[in-house]
């Protein structure tokens, strides 16, 4: 799984031009599965991105995590995130996993970090969204699963 975080003043999606959801002061999560992604690579990621301290205290340090500023989330399925532009001009997604793979599995991310006591909202998978925020810094982060493994 792959995530991009960027720390916002508030974010929006539209969806489908007819329904809005929004948030306020939080993390936008723009989130990929790949093909061999597991329910135990959701739980880690949601651990990981939850537990980041990516606000200011006091005294200007990154020192402060959501629950201490009552942030909130937005997640938004990107399965672009695992697009390839090695070869010509249109990129190819084939790392990218496919609906029956990928939607239980952000699903399953969702669910998790809603169980941690945050306020979120969501896309909705395969629809055509219009995602609108107001970053914060800009702050922003690429997270991938392989990455939070333990070295072999």
């Amino acid at each position: 799984m792959k995530a991009v975080l960027t720390r916002v003043k508030r974010a929006s999606v539209t969806i489908d031009e007819i329904e809005t959801r929004s948030i306020g002061r939080g993390f936008l999560i723009l989130l990929a599965v790949t093909h061999d992604d597991t329910e135990a690579q959701a739980v880690k990621l949601a651990d990981k991105l939850c537990s980041l301290r990516l606000f200011e205290d006091a005294e200007g340090k990154i020192n402060l995590g959501l629950d201490e500023v009552g942030g909130e989330i937005m997640v938004i399925s990107q399965f672009t995130l695992y697009g390839s532009c090695r070869k010509g001009r249109r990129p190819e997604f084939l790392n990218a996993a496919r609906p029956e793979t990928a939607i239980p599995l952000y699903e399953k991310f969702v669910s998790l970090v809603r169980a941690k006591g945050y306020r979120v909202e969501t896309g909705e998978f395969g629809a055509y969204m219009a995602v609108d925020s107001v970053n914060d810094g800009p702050f922003t982060l690429i997270v991938d699963t392989k990455d939070l493994e333990a070295p072999k």
